[in-house]
């Protein structure tokens, strides 16, 4: 089991978690202007680390709400990018099947 968490539900933070069994690895890093391009090095420095592949992983996991409505969609756009290619589920749903982020 490798579960990836994105949580970009923040204005100043995103965090990523790597699950591995039952241990968390986790990586915060404040935004700057373009914080849609700050995710995906995270998540592959998390994966580096534990010289684990994007192919490894089992599940994705998103926080979709409540949250910035910017933030909220640049976490559920790489959840569903991630489960979709990698063919993983997103939340517990089954591979293919969007998750929407839920605004406040």
């Amino acid at each position: 089991m490798k579960i990836v968490i994105i949580d970009t539900s923040s204005n100043k933070e995103a965090a990523v978690t790597l699950v591995i069994k039952d241990r968390e690895y986790k990586k915060t890093k404040l935004y700057d202007k373009n914080r849609a391009q700050i995710v995906l090095p995270m998540i592959q420095e998390l994966l580096n680390e534990h010289d684990i592949s994007f192919e490894d992983i089992t599940e994705v996991k998103v926080n979709s709400g409540p949250g910035s409505f910017t933030g909220l969609r640049v976490g559920v756009s790489i959840a569903n990018a991630l489960g979709f290619f990698l063919k993983v589920p997103i939340n517990g749903l089954p591979p293919g099947q969007l998750v929407e982020p839920i605004y406040t």
